[in-house]
């Protein structure tokens, strides 16, 4: 089993560390034939690039996308799709007067127990630039959802505690938070710089809705749909729950109060009268939209002085300079929809094949 791989039909390995040349991915498992560019996945990696506002790191980044193989004249040719991103702007220098240091947070104590060695350049694969090989993925996996017409949102829904109170999609990209509540999401960047000028770090929770899903999809008992969608959410970095549905709150609902009664069904697809359930009963996708929340932790590096240990066990204390995110939950909202659109696109297929099987 290898950590860097993600998905059965539709499979992906990414690779690259944070401050290495490059970080990149490779897909297999696309058939021929789909239309995709550079501008495509380009699209995708500008929504997640540093340094697109005063709230996010200062890191500069072009993350430009290059496609190695697996296209001819702009359409899949059904071999493996390799696309490479430079990294352009590594400071290593930065991490060198703590890389005997385990920063509080961050896995450098975890790999350096797993591997023996770790990359103490920013975290190496644990870091959040890793997620880049994701979103180039995502983008390619996008484009098989959408000839299905099945499209994901995803948003800031709050940040410390200040939370959206109504939901306008057209809202989310112009803002710097991505929060569908232009009110909301003012105040929510202004506990951001707060937090960013005390040399601190703020979570929150950022909200995915995927609408157009096909009733069928995802596999009964060890291949459920909001199981594999939980995986792909938690093996984000910075993610350290996830909630389908009603979620955490459905512990406080009874049977009459959780169960989505159904009204109507026409041409096979069933009216619901809520949607408690989050589009998934069984493991087995419903129709109805796709509702998923995932809590995104503190960014781990903060310049506050901090108690840790180095590696040979001595007390020392530590802060962590460099360019970090004071807030990253903006700059999740494209890397959760990549996940989702994955494990879509992954249950499409196999669909698909099981639906061949029986004809």
């Amino acid at each position: 089993m290898s950590g860097n791989i993600f998905g059965e039909s539709f499979k992906i390995t990414t690779f690259g560390e944070s401050h290495g040349s490059a970080i990149g991915v490779v897909i297999d498992g696309v058939k021929s034939g789909l239309k995709i560019s550079e501008k495509d996945i380009q699209k995708e990696l500008d929504k997640r690039k540093p340094g697109q506002s005063n709230i996010s790191t200062s890191r500069k980044e072009g993350d430009v996308a290059e496609i190695l193989s697996g296209v001819f004249e702009g359409k899949t040719t059904g071999t493996p799709i390799c696309v490479l991103i430079r990294n352009t702007s590594a400071h290593p220098s930065d991490y060198e007067k703590i890389k005997n240091l385990f920063r509080p947070g961050h896995a450098d104590f975890t790999y350096w127990k797993k591997f023996g060695l770790r990359d103490y350049r920013g975290g190496g694969r644990s870091s959040g630039r890793e997620t880049i090989g994701r979103v180039a993925a995502g983008a390619v996996a996008k484009k098989i959802l959408k000839k299905e017409k099945i499209k994901i949102t995803a948003y800031v829904k709050s940040v410390a505690g200040t939370e959206c109170t109504k939901i306008d999609f057209s809202e989310i990209e112009k803002n710097p938070v991505r929060c569908p509540d232009s009110s909301i999401a003012k105040k929510i960047e202004k506990a951001i710089l707060k937090a960013k000028s005390e040399g601190n770090s703020l979570g929150g929770i950022v909200e995915i809705v995927v609408s157009g899903t096909p009733p069928g999809l995802g596999e009964p008992v060890f291949g459920k749909l909001d199981a594999e969608l939980a995986k792909a959410l938690m093996g984000i970095g910075a993610v350290k729950g996830v909630e389908i549905g009603s979620g955490f709150s459905s512990a406080k609902l009874n049977g009459k109060q959780m169960d989505d009664e159904i009204i109507s069904m026409k041409s096979g697809k069933a009216k619901f009268a809520s949607n408690n359930s989050g589009g998934v009963l069984g493991g087995i996708s419903t129709g109805q939209d796709i509702v998923l929340r995932i809590a995104v932790k503190p960014t781990a590096s903060i310049s506050i002085e901090q108690k840790t240990v180095d590696e040979s066990g001595r007390p020392s204390k530590i802060k962590t300079e460099g360019r970090h995110d004071p807030c990253i939950c903006p700059r999740i909202v494209p890397v959760a929809e990549s996940m989702v659109a994955l494990v879509l696109a992954d249950a499409l297929q196999a669909q698909s094949v099981r639906k061949e099987n029986m004809e």
